[in-house]
């Protein structure tokens, strides 16, 4: 039940704070907020939120340092981290991803969008990985991900996946607009083999989409692959 989950706001500007808090509180959620990185540690030690929202510009502490240093906590290793920016700049972004963060949601806010991201991130909790399935079967915008004989189905499509490839895309899709670095790909779905370089990431998302299309998997220029999920 979302009354059960707990996110904690965190932004220098009022009326920022003020405006997610209220659509968050109308949805269900228990919310905390903080007014810069340094309160936002504190409190996300006494409360341990399922899912934080960091601005990135703040005072005393910005959100990717205070990301920085939950990252390096036990404790706040598997919480959701969104970053929230009126900045433009890529390098943001990318700053933002390599030190931890799970997604990235761009100032002005749109309640309705925001609400929409939030609820497809919390949907699914983060101790879920590609070596410990939920479910045999993930049904994701138009597909049907079926693990037991490596298919997708869409409509009456049937897509037949090398093995590499079901599991890259299935890791994708279990944490629907969640970007996964290389380096958390490769890890996950080719472990510690010595052969495999970032070019073979590349190929294989090449062949997802030559198979079952090019609107799923997005690329994240820099830091790595999303499934997209509007």
């Amino acid at each position: 039940m979302a009354s059960k989950q707990k996110i904690l706001v965190v932004d220098d500007e009022s009326d920022i704070v003020e405006l997610i808090s209220y659509n968050l509180t109308k949805e269900g959620y228990q919310v905390y907020t903080a007014s810069n990185g340094k309160e936002a540690i504190k409190i996300a030690k006494e409360v341990y939120p399922d899912l934080i929202i960091l601005d990135v510009m703040m005072p005393e502490m910005d959100g990717i340092e205070a990301c920085r240093i939950m990252r390096s906590m036990p404790e706040f290793k598997q919480v959701f981290m969104v970053f929230l920016t009126a900045r433009s700049e890529e390098y943001s972004e990318i700053a933002g991803f390599h030190v931890g963060a799970d997604d990235y949601i761009a100032k002005p806010i749109k309640p309705r969008a925001l609400m929409s991201r939030i609820n497809a991130i919390l949907r699914r909790t983060s101790s879920e990985a590609i070596d410990d399935y939920a479910t045999d079967k993930l049904e994701i915008s138009d597909l049907i991900i079926d693990r037991d004989s490596f298919l997708v189905y869409r409509d009456d499509d049937k897509f037949v996946l090398a093995k590499k490839e079901f599991e890259l895309l299935y890791l994708l899709a279990s944490k629907p607009n969640k970007v996964f670095t290389r380096e958390q790909i490769l890890k996950a779905i080719w472990e510690d083999s010595v052969v495999v370089t970032n070019r073979t990431i590349d190929v294989h998302i090449r062949k997802l989409r030559e198979k079952i299309g090019e609107n799923y998997v997005t690329t994240v220029k820099g830091v790595g692959y999303k499934f997209e999920l509007n």
